[in-house]
């Protein structure tokens, strides 16, 4: 049976009198990968750094690995990878020294040198991290939230920045650490990423859960809210949340010319 990683009840989080998020709840269970969708703004974010133990909620319950990532985030850092968006390094620091450095938090590491080599950094080991390009940062960040053979993996934007082949070979690789029952939290506007990985959609707007469930009951709950003649059966992920997601004012040339 799945075991339980994330569960997450009635979640708050306000930031002074905005409140970033309203009344959030969902699982994540071991082999399970849920992502988290909407716009700028809708409380990705905030949600995830809770479940992380960066910010503590205003109420509710927020539960990884059966304790208070707030009060434990030492324990629960042991079992946990992060994978941030941008991370900020030591000047001059190179490749191999923030793995070294990374390998040696843990008591049983991941082979670090032969994670460089899948991830087609292996030539950069000697490169200080702040002349490697952005793809190769986001790489490096992968390979770091993987040193400690986590059990619960949490992904920003995993594939920013990177080429398509390289987006393509990535997705293959956490099909597979998905399937070895590593439980992953992922937050993407790459809505294709979204489609090829996840089990379960947790969809929010403005702070408030709008829908969570599968892709398939994704799209029974956008056909719910679209009218008919604006429905297809053939839809991608894509057309099927820009069919839903609130209307933002496109750019003109009013002004311009």
């Amino acid at each position: 049976m799945p075991q339980s990683i994330i569960k997450v009840e009635h979640l708050n989080l306000s930031y002074k009198n905005v409140q970033a998020v309203r009344d959030v709840s969902f699982t994540v269970n071991s082999g399970e990968l849920l992502a988290v969708i909407g716009q700028n703004g809708s409380g990705k974010t905030s949600t995830v750094e809770c479940v992380e133990g960066l910010r503590k909620p205003d109420s509710g319950l927020i539960q990884v690995f059966g304790k208070d990532p707030w009060l434990c985030r030492s324990e629960v850092y042991k079992e946990m990878g992060v994978q941030l968006q941008e991370t900020a390094y030591p000047s001059k620091l190179r490749v191999d020294e923030q793995c070294r450095l990374f390998a040696s938090f843990y008591e049983r590491p991941a082979d670090w040198n032969l994670l460089l080599a899948q991830l087609g950094l292996d030539d950069k080991r000697k490169r200080p991290i702040h002349k490697l390009s952005g793809g190769e940062k986001q790489r490096l960040s992968i390979l770091l939230s993987l040193m400690g053979r986590p059990k619960l993996l949490i992904l920003d934007e995993l594939t920013t920045g990177l080429d398509p082949e390289v987006r393509q070979n990535m997705w293959a690789g956490f099909e597979n650490i998905r399937k070895s029952g590593v439980a992953i939290l992922m937050v993407s506007h790459y809505l294709d990423e979204v489609e090829a990985l996840a089990d379960k959609i947790l969809y929010l707007e403005k702070g408030k859960q709008q829908f969570l469930g599968t892709q398939q009951d994704f799209r029974e709950y956008v056909k719910r809210r679209v009218p008919k003649s604006q429905w297809r059966e053939d839809c991608s992920l894509e057309k099927l949340y820009l069919m839903i997601a609130p209307k933002t004012t496109g750019l003109t040339m009013e002004g311009i010319l």
